[in-house]
């Protein structure tokens, strides 16, 4: 029996797959693309919002004051969504957030205007109130087996009767200067005087070098492992693609009164909970459980206490959320935190969040928040009706998870 060898240029071997390594460049970015598709295409819809209003509002989108008001305006959202989407990532729901917003503004009212209780304390005792909330509730979840959409929806009646008993049905004002600030502040100037905010631009330089050295390092691991890569070109493309859109946000917030000290918050959230999701153990625990519960606590997956910590820092959360809003008030209110939940919940799930669980980011809970923050500050600059926005927010939360089973749909075949 005789056997046919084919020899190098011949059609058939033309016609085999060529290695990873001669993928052409558009290939490679199909690719890239096709993976990342609702992160991208999140980032693809956020800078079209931006253009689109932009021009809409003759440019009044884009000017500095506004760029620190939208920043200041959706802090304790954004800061909401990230917890949010950490426990929609387990696989869980938390429909108590607004009404712990509103509790620990309560609380933090009542210790600083009716007791003269320093800020920083208050501060401290609001965030360990915010544990307390999330580890009793996560208690009833991870270790009684109530599911989270009850648990919440019980606390969510729970804080919102406890608030107007703390705070009587009216409101607590004002608070010291130094926590209004948390919110409303911005961080001190330094330096000689020029015509930007010297410690804005010095940390807009940080967040480049940042970038970029996280770009190597994760190009470097994963040329190691013989990964497929973005061609050299096409690799330094996005890198002073990223770093044109830092420099010109730093130049933006440089130009009016520099960083927001609720945006410094914002970014420390993100770096320590992204890399905690992407690179700590428990981070891989949470994406485990929310991807296939079971298969996770065959692997080992301490379920119940990687669900009770999860509904913890949501409390934690929460709470930091209600300390910012009720200083960007200056008040604790009765009616603080009203459909807070369900802003974070769209932002959660425009940004890229799946309602079976295991799958999303933190970044891609920030991009969500700043979609729906974008519409409306910008619906607002235009003249449009609340009435009307409700409407255009409730179709572009329609859209994303459309997009969504679509993508699972087409994953699928």
């Amino acid at each position: 029996m005789t056997t046919t060898t084919t020899p190098p240029g011949s059609s058939r071997d033309a016609s085999a797959a060529p290695p990873p390594a001669r993928r052409s460049a558009g290939a490679l970015l199909l690719r890239s693309v096709r993976s990342n598709m609702r992160q991208y295409g999140m980032l693809i819809a956020l800078a079209f919002i931006v253009v689109l209003f932009q021009i809409w509002t003759d440019g009044t989108l884009l000017l500095p004051n506004n760029v620190s008001n939208l920043i200041q305006q959706n802090g304790y959202i954004l800061i909401l969504a990230i917890g949010m989407m950490i426990v929609i990532i387990a696989g869980h729901i938390d429909l108590s957030v607004g009404s712990l917003v509103a509790f620990v503004g309560a609380v933090s009212a009542v210790m600083m205007v009716k007791h003269d209780m320093p800020w920083v304390l208050a501060l401290v005792l609001s965030l360990l109130i915010g544990a307390a909330a999330g580890a009793w509730q996560g208690f009833f979840i991870a270790y009684v087996g109530i599911p989270s959409f009850i648990v919440t929806l019980a606390g969510m009646l729970l804080f919102r009767g406890l608030t107007q008993i703390v705070l009587e049905g009216q409101s607590l004002a004002p608070f010291p200067e130094g926590f209004q600030n948390i919110a409303k502040g911005f961080i001190p100037e330094m330096g000689p005087y020029t015509q930007y905010h010297n410690p804005t631009l010095v940390l807009g330089l940080l967040a480049v070098a940042f970038l970029l050295l996280r770009e190597r390092r994760d190009r470097k691991r994963q040329l190691a492992y013989e990964l497929d890569v973005l061609p050299t070109g096409l690799w330094a493309a996005k890198c002073v693609a990223m770093t044109a859109a830092v420099v010109a946000f730093t130049l933006t917030l440089a130009s009016f009164h520099g960083v927001p000290v609720v945006m410094l918050i914002m970014c420390g959230l993100l770096i320590a909970l992204g890399y905690v999701m992407r690179n700590a153990v428990i981070g891989r625990h949470v994406y485990a459980l929310g991807g296939n519960k079971a298969a996770a606590k065959l692997s080992g997956v301490k379920d119940k206490r990687v669900t009770f910590l999860v509904f913890v820092n949501m409390g934690v959360l929460a709470a930091l959320a209600g300390c910012v809003y009720a200083a960007r008030l200056n008040a604790g209110t009765p009616q603080a935190g009203l459909n807070f939940e369900l802003e974070a919940i769209a932002a959660s799930f425009i940004g890229g969040a799946s309602m079976s669980g295991g799958v999303g980011t933190v970044m891609g809970a920030v991009i969500g928040g700043l979609v729906l923050g974008v519409l409306n500050n910008g619906m607002s600059l235009v003249g449009i009706g609340t009435d009307y926005q409700q409407v255009i927010k409730g179709l572009v939360l329609l859209a994303a998870v459309g997009f969504d089973v679509w993508n699972k749909r087409k994953a699928g075949r």
